[in-house]
């Protein structure tokens, strides 16, 4: 498996180039020192043959530190209204009769890692709560729907109750709120942006990764 990262903020790069064998590490390659890693007695062969062949080490660098990130921004650049698509959905709560579960819907939002759920109080539900899966539209988009059994609910709590749409890549996200007592409403929410891959310390990376088949 080899390939590369590209840090589009500050512009660092990194390769790597590592090979495994049943299963296990086999050997991997060092951009900043040039020379191969063997984790194992048995791949310190493969490493002194690899490393008397510096034609073949240069290669590697230069592919891992040039072509490889000339590809990768490229591919980026192809790909960027796809990796940064936000699609703001909208939000309905629906009920067919006054004993049934109220439904609330979100229908148009992209990309799919959401969270739709119901509270009370400002507390999350997971009691009288029956989750749907999120489902494909025609456009690209996704839609979600989550029901709330009413049926033990007086009229005068349903103030207590919303539903809440959030954008899992967004912990503070944005929320959609609606009172339950409504037959029906629609409205819309601001979404941020999502991107390829998000670090721990929130900055984000592209990657390019390739799998190769490596015979000893």
């Amino acid at each position: 498996m080899y390939g590369c990262e590209w840090d589009d903020e500050t512009g660092d790069t990194n390769g790597f180039n590592q090979h495994g064998y049943d299963g296990e590490d086999w050997i991997s390659f060092d951009l900043k020192t040039l020379t191969w890693i063997a984790p194992t007695p048995q791949a310190l062969i493969t490493k002194h043959k690899w490393e008397r062949e510096t034609g073949e080490t240069e290669r590697w660098k230069n592919y891992l530190t040039q072509e490889c990130i000339d590809w990768l921004k490229k591919y980026v650049n192809y790909g960027r209204s796809t990796l940064l698509r936000t699609e703001l959905p909208s939000v309905s709560l629906l009920q067919k009769t006054p004993s049934s579960p109220v439904t609330c819907h979100a229908s148009g939002f992209y990309p799919n890692k959401i969270m739709l759920f119901w509270r009370r109080d400002g507390e999350e539900l997971h009691e009288d709560v029956d989750h749907g899966e999120i489902l494909h539209n025609h456009d690209g988009t996704f839609q979600k729907s989550v029901d709330l059994d009413v049926s033990s609910v007086k009229a005068e709590d349903w103030g207590r109750y919303s539903c809440v749409f959030q954008l899992s890549e967004f912990p503070t996200g944005a929320v959609v709120g609606a009172v339950v007592g409504l037959l029906v409403l629609v409205a819309i929410c601001i979404a941020g942006v999502i991107f390829w891959k998000r670090r721990n310390n929130g900055k984000r990376s592209f990657f390019l990764q390739q799998n190769s088949v490596f015979n000893c």
